[in-house]
C-alpha cells in the first residue's frame, strides 16, 4: 500500500513589484497624514497628492497588471467573506492564488475611504496645489486675509462649507481602524496557514 503523505501548504505567489510599492507606500502615506503631520499643512496637502497619484497607479495596474493583481482576480463579494471569516474563526481557511474574500473586501473599502478623503481634501483646498496652498498659508501668516476671501474661506453657508471637513475626518479615521484590523486579519491568517503573509509582500515570493 502507497504510503499517504500530508501535503505541504503551497508557496505564495509573487506579489509584483508594482503591486508592493503601492501597497507599502500608501500605507506609509496613510500613517503620515494621520498620525505625524498637521492636518491641513503643507506637507499634509503633499502626502494627499501623492496617496492621488498613487491609488490611480493602482487602479490602473487592476486593469493592466498581472493576472494576480487584477480587479478581476480578487471581486469583492460579502457572502464569501463572512463564510471566510467564519472559516477563520473555526481555525481554517482556503488558499487563494490572490486576496483572500475578506483581504480583498478591506482592499476595496480601503480605496474608497481613501478616495473620500482625497476627494474632501480638495474640496477643503479648492483643489489649490500644494505649492499654492503653502504660498496662500504664508501670505496669511503675513497678515494678507485676501486669499481666504478669494478662496471663499470667509464663507460659511450655514455650515455647509464645514461638510467636508467633518466627512474628511471621520474617513481618516475609518481608515487607520481597518488598517489595524487589516493587521490583525494578516497576523491571524498567517498563523492557520502556517506561515509568513508579510514577507511575500516585501520580497516577493516566501
Amino acid at each position: 500500500m502507497a504510503l499517504q503523505t500530508k501535503a505541504m501548504p503551497r508557496p505564495a505567489a509573487p506579489w509584483d513589484p508594482v503591486v508592493r510599492i503601492t501597497h507599502w507606500a500608501v500605507a506609509l502615506g496613510v500613517v503620515v497624514n494621520g498620525l505625524l503631520v498637521k492636518p491641513g499643512g503643507t506637507v499634509h496637502v503633499w502626502v494627499g497628492w501623492a496617496l492621488a497619484g498613487l491609488l490611480l497607479v493602482r487602479v490602473l495596474w487592476g486593469f493592466v497588471g498581472p493576472r494576480r493583481a487584477r480587479f478581476a482576480s480578487f471581486p469583492p463579494d460579502p457572502r464569501a467573506t463572512l463564510s471566510h471569516l467564519a472559516d477563520l474563526l473555526r481555525g481554517r481557511t482556503g488558499d487563494y492564488p490572490s486576496h483572500n474574500p475578506a483581504g480583498a473586501m478591506m482592499a476595496y473599502a480601503l480605496w474608497a475611504l481613501i478616495v473620500v478623503t482625497l476627494v474632501t481634501g480638495l474640496m477643503m483646498t479648492g483643489g489649490d496645489s500644494p505649492v499654492t496652498v503653502a504660498e496662500d498659508k504664508a501670505a496669511v501668516a503675513a497678515g494678507d486675509w485676501s486669499v481666504l476671501v478669494r478662496d471663499g474661506d470667509d464663507q460659511d453657508d450655514d455650515g455647509v462649507a464645514e461638510v467636508p471637513g467633518d466627512v474628511h475626518e471621520v474617513a481618516a479615521n475609518l481608515i487607520l481602524v481597518l488598517a489595524l484590523l487589516h493587521v490583525a486579519g494578516v497576523i491571524i491568517e498567517g498563523r492557520v496557514l502556517g506561515r509568513n503573509l508579510v514577507r511575500p509582500m516585501i520580497l516577493g515570493r516566501k
